[in-house]
């Protein structure tokens, strides 16, 4: 019990000095590679008998608190606990150890509030640790058998100084599945266009954001080369250059856009965008951002660092219409059933 007043002590702490700090100061880290996230536990698990680390990217916490009372929903999925209100507004609670799998006795007596994509949800653990500041390069993706037994949910992990591992869960995985965000209706206004020749370069390190871009480009008729973080778009753009120098063509007769996320392990979609434009090899492809940190502020930055435009995520019609006119091909905008 001392232990988790502690945790608790901690966490009213960081909601009143760090967790809620001036978004610009946040901002000044973009750019940089470097990302700062907040350490949480879900309890242990009593078939391993660890209680693991794991991490989400402050960029995306509104606040932390103690689990207010929930009201409890019927036909929700198992580990949706029910719902809150938060100065007004309705906001679902995910269990998350239920979400992951983790058999914890220990109760979540914390709420970590996020925020991303115009989505706010809150997410139960059982306590939180601090929060660290990290260069991106040190994120590295997991092994894929952890990928596959996770079914993705971890998309980063990287090691601190105690030894500890720490693992990034992928929340947008969790809000899909968790929500009706992904169904068919989003991608019934998607306009196929005629340009079989078009090719899109995208990263993301999300598995679901992957599909989602996937699914769309085909519906919209076009080929898609995907990678899951900055280094390996970095990495595939470098042999496209080399061929197209090789047979003398430029690398934007076949890399017809860039479409990436923000935050990646190893290089984040800044520093990819900051690389790109400032290689001639690459001039005239344009680079549209595809993040769920969508405040004004993460816009500006992507502006500023040379993306041409910003789509944000579990949006296939804009992204589809982004995508048609960044490729030279206007389309009426799109009427969603």
């Amino acid at each position: 019990m001392a232990k988790a007043s502690l945790i608790l002590a901690a966490c009213e702490r960081k909601t009143m000095s760090e967790l809620l700090k001036n978004i610009d100061a946040r901002t000044k880290l973009a750019g940089t590679n470097k990302l700062e996230i907040l350490l949480f536990f879900l309890g242990v698990d009593q078939r391993t008998g660890r209680r693991e680390t794991y991490g989400i990217n402050v960029f995306k916490v509104r606040e932390v608190m103690r689990t207010p009372a929930i009201t409890a929903a019927p036909d929700m999925p198992a580990s949706v606990e029910g719902m809150v209100s938060l100065r007004g507004a309705l906001v679902p609670v995910i269990d998350l150890a239920k979400y992951a799998g983790i058999a914890a006795s220990t109760p979540r007596e914390i709420m970590i509030v996020t925020e991303y994509n115009g989505h706010t949800q809150g997410f139960l653990v059982e306590g939180v640790d601090t929060i660290l500041r990290l260069d991106w390069s040190k994120m590295r993706v997991p092994p894929e058998m952890l990928t596959a037994q996770t079914g993705g949910l971890v998309t980063a992990v990287t090691e601190l100084e105690d030894n500890r591992l720490v693992m990034m869960m992928d929340v947008e995985k969790v809000l899909s599945e968790t929500t009706t965000i992904d169904n068919e209706i989003m991608y019934r206004g998607v306009v196929p266009l005629d340009r079989p020749d078009c090719t899109v370069f995208y990263c993301d390190d999300s598995s679901v954001a992957r599909k989602q871009i996937e699914r769309t480009l085909v519906a919209m008729g076009v080929k898609g080369v995907a990678a899951v973080n900055g280094r390996q778009m970095w990495e595939e753009l470098e042999k496209v250059a080399v061929y197209a120098q090789s047979v003398g063509k430029p690398a934007s007769s076949i890399v017809n856009l860039v479409l990436t996320d923000i935050e990646m392990p190893e290089m984040d979609g800044y520093i990819l965008t900051k690389k790109i434009k400032s290689d001639p090899r690459f001039n005239g492809i344009p680079v549209v951002m595809h993040s769920s940190l969508s405040g004004m502020s993460n816009q500006k930055l992507g502006m500023s660092v040379g993306v041409d435009e910003y789509v944000p995520k579990f949006e296939p019609l804009r992204l589809s219409e982004t995508l048609a006119r960044r490729l030279g091909v206007e389309v009426a905008p799109a009427v969603s059933a």
